[in-house]
Order: structure tokens, then C-alpha cells, then sequence
């Protein structure tokens, strides 16, 4: 395979990852993997996020031979609880009250299946939250934002308001750790560290 020919797929609808990999990529395919999202409760959160990464990625890396294909999953757990996206509003709630005043972790496994090999990794952040009244909660809960987030919340929308500090990438805890997926990349040999195929910011 030439570098011409070298592609890279996301594995993944979430509009934030989307514009996250375009700050070192500008072009690539969007091809979302359709598995089941189930964490297994005997794992460690880490390896729940890594696994699921990995699943995304090799369920999609077969229709596209000879490409790059990154996956990405994040969760955010509180004392070995993990917090998926809310499966209605009543599950927000419970989040959001859970994590008020609290420090987590949020944890994004992120896996990159290549033509010769592929790497999954966990990548690591906290988060702390301030502590939050019912009513900021019933407000930021009707704006609907919480509804497609891991742990309810998004950091880079309006759930910013109850971020106290973070540490760590907060593109991880946005859903993608640029920095560690260039390792990955480089990792497998992706020929755009070469110096070819639209590599932005380097």
C-alpha cells in the first residue's frame, strides 16, 4: 500500500470526536460501529473502556482493508461505580447527584487497528464537580445536553459551569486524547508521521 492510499476511519458518530480528530487529520471517514455498549461488571473500568474501544474499531476494521481505524469509548466512575449516558432523565438525576461535590475519573480507552497490528489504551482525567443544588440540576437536565454524555455532563458545553478543576487531557474527557492517539499512530506505522496524508499541527 503507497501513502496515497493510506486512510484513516473513526469508528464513531460523536460529533466531538469528529472535530477533535480534525485538529490532526483533514480528511478521513466516518463509519460508526453498531456493537452493543455493555460494560462488564467483573473488569476494572479501565479495561471496561479499553475492551469496548477495541470492539468498535475490529467490528468496523474488516470493511475497510488496508486503513487505519480508530476506536474510542469513555466512561467516568466514582468509586468503581461506572456511569454510561443516562438512559432518561430520571438517570441523569441520579448521576449528577452522585457526582456533585465529588472528584471522578473519566476514562476514554481509545484503540487503533491497523493494516499489520493494532494498540488499545485507557487514557485517564479527573474531574471535580462542584457541589450542585436540585434546581442547577433540574435546569442543566432540561436543557437536553446531558442526555448523550458519558456521566451526564459534557465539559466543553454548557456542564461547564459545574466543573470545579480537572486534571489530566480534557480532550480525553471530551471523548478523544489527541496526544495519546499520535502515539498509537505512530505505534502502528501510519505513514502520515512520515510526513504524508494531510497531517495537521505537528
Amino acid at each position: 500500500m503507497t501513502n496515497d492510499d493510506s486512510k484513516i476511519v473513526l469508528a464513531s458518530q460523536s460529533p466531538r470526536r469528529v472535530e477533535l480528530l480534525k485538529e490532526i487529520f483533514t480528511q478521513f471517514e466516518v463509519a460508526p460501529s453498531s456493537i452493543e455498549e455493555v460494560v462488564d461488571i467483573g473488569l476494572r473500568p479501565e479495561e471496561n473502556a479499553k475492551n469496548l474501544a477495541r470492539a468498535k474499531a475490529e467490528s468496523i476494521s474488516p470493511n475497510f482493508p488496508g486503513c487505519w481505524v480508530i476506536g474510542a469509548d469513555t466512561l467516568v466512575t466514582l468509586d468503581n461505580e461506572i456511569f454510561g449516558k443516562p438512559e432518561d432523565e430520571e438517570a441523569a438525576k441520579r448521576i449528577l447527584k452522585r457526582l456533585s461535590g465529588r472528584e471522578h475519573l473519566v476514562i476514554t480507552g481509545i484503540c487503533v487497528v491497523g493494516p499489520e497490528k493494532s494498540i488499545a489504551k485507557p487514557i485517564t482525567s479527573k474531574v471535580k464537580i462542584k457541589p450542585l443544588t436540585d434546581q442547577e440540576i433540574e435546569d442543566y437536565i432540561a436543557t437536553g445536553e446531558p442526555m448523550d454524555k458519558a456521566g451526564a455532563y459534557a465539559i466543553q458545553g454548557k456542564g461547564s459551569f459545574m466543573v470545579r478543576s480537572f486534571s489530566g487531557s480534557k480532550n480525553n474527557i471530551i471523548g478523544l486524547p489527541l496526544d495519546e492517539l499520535k502515539i498509537l499512530l505512530k505505534k502502528t506505522y501510519h505513514p502520515a508521521y512520515r510526513g504524508s496524508y494531510g497531517l495537521k499541527n505537528f
